[in-house]
């Protein structure tokens, strides 16, 4: 029983240095925001299905949903926060 505990730990660490949106233990909220709006516009980019979905939905063609859906994973969730470097406790 203890010898599956280690192996799922094991297991979890590869998975978490092969695939990027996965996280770590410093990943900010902001980081992992962000990738889960790239993987979820991916997906949605990829299933043609849901991208001409989109495309009727906003009337617009599946062309221009797909180009839009590029630009939005460029920043998903906006310009980075800034952050503090004076190391001062708040």
């Amino acid at each position: 029983m203890a010898a599956d505990r280690f192996s799922f730990n094991k297991s979890f660490e590869h998975i978490q240095n092969k695939f990027v949106g996965t996280g770590h233990s410093d990943i900010t909220k902001f980081e992992w925001a962000s990738n889960q709006h790239r993987d979820t516009m991916a997906s949605h980019i990829g299933h043609y299905d849901m991208l001409s979905y989109f495309a009727v939905a906003q009337n617009d063609s599946v062309g221009r949903v797909r180009y839009q859906l590029l630009e939005k994973m460029l920043q998903p969730c906006g310009p980075p926060p800034v952050k503090d470097d004076d190391g001062g406790d708040r």
